[in-house]
């Protein structure tokens, strides 16, 4: 007699092992794909963030001069330096980007340079047109990196266990800022107020700047036109560290008003209405002087030049701030900004406003002036620097909530 159960259930059993026969290696192969797949994306990002980093450093430095290109390729290669301490140490399968250990391959090519956004994410594909150091707005920057599978490694038809993985990064200057954070507050009256490019100063001009005083000014240098600013008002009464007005004036002159969770006294807006620093007051010009805390301002200027100007010792604390505040690694005079070959410590981002006065001036924009020369003990409170327009990233803004064509960007990853 027959039992018909008993022999389907084996006949199930059978199939069931043969299923799992059929399904374990293709398991198998599925964690091994996703396995190897987490490898790969491991390995780019790693990569992709090294190439962040490299570019940002080097858009950094991008302040239109012959020798732009060459710092910025030092500061993108300081970024994965292992040997000096400067990198950030960006790694790669356990090792700094840069380095070849057996099997662990990576490298970074030199970056490339480009006046357009455009061009530089191109590069990628169509090969945009490069520039040199005063045209550079943007950079490009590739990282390859090798890597070994591990299981579609043992598959017959790979003959190659490496894989190279590529990521690149393009980051350059932003559109012009409405907003600018951390720059100095001296502010110029615009001579032309329809020409949207330059507001009428003249690139490569170097001018007089002059306290604003009442009456006759005086003549200037033989050859230097003459234009006068005011200190626009950043004293910060909130401020713990360096709280005294002649500090605080010190180190808006030295390194551009200090950052501050309030916008309202670390930025300035254009349209925004600004007034005079308080005790900055407008004097006669016949009476041949400024107010002490306009020369505690171009003391902290002068840092550009020296670490510790002789004529600012009555400044509290002066030892200690300026040697926060190290001279530009160029301070020598130029016919011509592109033969600049400095770090960009004497280039200033100021205020451009309609017109310097005692009372409420409207800032139209922001341009760049890179400083000359700097007397701190001057009676007039002038200084000398040359208009070089809008060519170095500020430090921090916005660039939405104004209609601008010109001006100052911040530098930004694009891809």
């Amino acid at each position: 007699m027959s039992c018909p159960n008993r022999s389907k259930s084996g006949e199930r059993g059978v199939a069931a092992v043969q299923i799992l026969v059929i399904l374990v290696p293709v398991l198998f192969g599925l964690i091994g794909f996703a396995l190897d797949l987490g490898i790969l994306y491991s390995v780019k990002g790693e990569l992709k963030t090294g190439a962040n980093a490299l570019a940002l450093a080097a858009a950094q430095q991008l302040i239109g001069t012959d020798t732009a290109t060459t710092a910025a390729a030092a500061a993108a290669q300081l970024t994965v330096d292992t040997a000096g301490n400067f990198g950030n140490k960006y790694y790669f399968s356990g090792l700094p980007i840069g380095q070849t250990t057996g099997t662990t391959i990576s490298t970074v090519t030199d970056p490339s340079f480009y006046g357009t956004a455009a061009d530089a994410i191109a590069s990628g594909t169509t090969g945009g047109a490069q520039v040199g150091g005063t045209q550079a707005r943007h950079v490009r920057v590739t990282v390859t990196g090798q890597t070994q599978l591990l299981f579609w490694s043992f598959l017959p038809i790979v003959s190659d266990r490496n894989v190279t993985v590529l990521a690149s990064s393009v980051a350059g200057i932003s559109p012009p800022l409405c907003t600018a954070c951390g720059i100095e507050p001296f502010a110029v009256a615009a001579p032309n107020q329809a020409d949207t490019i330059d507001l009428g100063f003249l690139p490569g001009t170097t001018y007089v700047l002059t306290y604003l005083c009442s009456g006759l000014l005086p003549t200037p240098p033989a050859g230097f036109p003459q234009i006068t600013y005011v200190l626009l008002n950043r004293l910060d009464p909130n401020a713990t560290a360096f709280a005294d007005e002649d500090s605080q004036a010190f180190r808006a002159g030295a390194g551009g008003i200090p950052g501050n969770t309030n916008s309202a006294q670390a930025c300035f807006r254009v349209n925004n209405t600004e007034g005079i620093w308080a005790s900055a007051v407008i004097n006669q010009c016949a009476l041949n002087r400024v107010a002490p805390v306009v020369n505690n301002a171009l003391c902290g200027l002068d840092t550009r030049f020296e670490t510790s100007p002789a004529a600012c010792a009555a400044i509290t604390n002066v030892d200690t701030l300026a040697q926060a505040y190290l001279p530009d690694t160029d301070i020598d005079a130029h016919d011509a900004y592109a033969d600049y070959t400095g770090n960009g410590r004497r280039i200033i981002t100021i205020p451009i406003v309609d017109a310097v006065s005692a009372g409420t001036m409207t800032v139209l924009g922001f341009r760049q002036f890179l400083v000359m020369q700097s007397n701190p003990a001057d009676s007039l409170g002038r200084f000398q620097a040359m208009y070089v327009g809008s060519v170095a990233p500020v430090k921090q803004g916005r660039f939405d909530g104004c209609q601008l064509t010109s001006g100052p960007g911040k530098v930004v990853l694009h891809q």
